[in-house]
């Protein structure tokens, strides 16, 4: 490796979400939380900053801000490269895999066969791996593949733990727009019991259930797939009853393959999530692509039906330094009220008073954009544009702002809208605009944050 603070002081180098010290990176593999630490896996190729050669990278966390870089976990084999999958804690050792006094780490991976000459004639398989010491070290189970080929590409294997029926269940991507659940006592022995489709969408397949904010033992399961697109409905143990969607709650440029943890412990109870910000571009780095910060999901009731909100997790608020605060404001055209505050790296939380046939506001970072119209009713981004209604008689928007990217979320994570960006001048200050004004401004909030990684003074 490079010296580490050239690394993490580079220009194009996110600052608080998670990179790669070197190479490429895309979909995150395996969020599993264990012995105090959040593990992040991920595709990665470290022979380079295109995509291919996959193997797993490797990444804890105490808090899902500060990243510690691990060795890679997963390298290929005979069978093929390593493609996505799942973790979970075997609790209760179903899987006998375990050696030690702790439950053993286990990860269901696909080898993509036939994806380098080491695998050719290979077809891709699903896998599994294991750990005794948190995920340090990582053996591969003898007896694999634990489930042949099926269809196509078929891939992407996610894994949780069904209370219910004392079993694993296992979703897993075939072809097309096609999924396929089953249910495992061992996670070696696995039955197919369910194919559906979720249109629109294919790859990298997510299923848990949520409950309903504020409603007393209401709950729906959730099936999201690689791009955002979700289905809602119900489980019995073996098949899924839609009876929501397909729904897209994410409209930016940059957000794929997203992923919730697993075995967050009960006094925590969220559902937290990280998706690879996919296509960004680091002019002249070493490395290539980065994740979306974390999320916690929820779900709550509105008029249209059940609907998944997403907002960032708490922890955020580690990285505050200097905060502005303004209240009951009224901004006209070319007025600035946030013209004093400097910097690249930014919080925003902000609350406009509804206006359907008002002025269009937002703010500028240099020669990128938010911006909501009242007229259309829309928010864009960076190009990007998502429906936004008033509710509760106002917009609400957090924004988090780093260096190369933007991600917004609206009315309480309703519709976001993540998106990568190489800023064509170094101001990227914040700037709120209203276009003809006046726009009243409720609340207005900037935090300035400071690095995630460690200083290097």
């Amino acid at each position: 490796m490079n010296d580490f603070p050239q690394l993490y002081a580079e220009t194009a180098r996110p600052q608080f979400h998670f990179s790669a010290q070197e190479n490429w990176l895309n979909d995150p593999n395996g969020l599993v939380f264990f012995g105090g630490e959040y593990h992040l896996f991920y595709q990665y190729n470290p022979y380079g900053t295109e995509w291919g050669n996959m193997h797993w990278g490797h990444a804890v966390s105490p808090d899902l801000v500060h990243w510690e870089e691990l060795p890679i976990a997963l390298y290929p084999d005979a069978l093929g490269t390593m493609y996505s999958g799942s973790a979970i804690v075997d609790r209760v050792n179903t899987t006998g895999l375990q050696t030690g006094e702790d439950p053993p780490l286990v990860v269901a991976y696909t080898a993509a066969g036939g994806d380098d000459p080491g695998s050719a004639g290979q077809k891709y398989t699903q896998c599994l791996a294991f750990s005794s010491d948190r995920g340090r070290t990582w053996e591969k189970y003898a007896g694999n593949p634990v489930q042949g080929h099926i269809a196509g590409q078929n891939r992407d294997p996610k894994v949780i733990w069904d209370p219910a029926h004392s079993r694993w269940v296992i979703c897993l991507y075939l072809e097309g727009n096609d999924f396929a659940l089953f249910t495992s006592p061992d996670l070696k022995q696995w039955a197919h019991t369910q194919t559906f489709a979720l249109p629109g969408s294919d790859e990298c397949p997510d299923f848990f259930p949520l409950p309903i904010t504020g409603e007393l033992d209401e709950s729906r399961w959730v099936f999201l797939g690689a791009n955002g697109l979700y289905l809602l409905g119900q489980f019995d143990g073996q098949k899924f009853t839609v009876t929501e969607g397909p729904l897209r709650p994410e409209y930016g440029a940059n957000y794929y393959a997203a992923q919730t943890y697993s075995d967050i412990p009960g006094y925590d109870g969220r559902r937290i999530s990280i998706a690879w910000m996919r296509g960004g571009v680091y002019p002249e780095m070493q490395f290539s692509q980065q994740m979306s910060f974390p999320c916690a999901l929820t779900l709550h009731r509105h008029a249209e039906g059940v609907r998944l909100h997403r907002n960032p997790v708490r922890e955020i608020e580690t990285l505050r330094d200097a905060a502005h605060h303004w209240e009951n404001l009224t901004v006209s055209a070319g007025e600035n009220p946030v013209s004093s505050v400097d910097g690249d790296l930014f919080e925003i939380l902000i609350e406009v008073a509804a206006q359907p046939s008002g002025s269009a506001w937002g703010l500028r970072f240099g020669d990128a954009e938010v911006r909501y119209g009242p007229g259309s009713r829309t928010l864009t981004c960076l190009g990007c544009c998502a429906p936004l209604e008033a509710e509760d008689g106002k917009i609400t928007l957090q924004l988090l702002m780093d260096r190369t990217s933007i991600e917004v979320f609206a009315n309480d994570g309703l519709v976001s809208l993540s998106s990568c960006f190489v800023p064509a001048a170094a101001e990227t200050s914040p700037e709120f605009f209203a276009e003809t004004g006046p726009v009243p401004i409720i609340s207005l909030e900037i935090f300035e944050l400071h690095s995630a990684w460690p200083a290097w003074e």
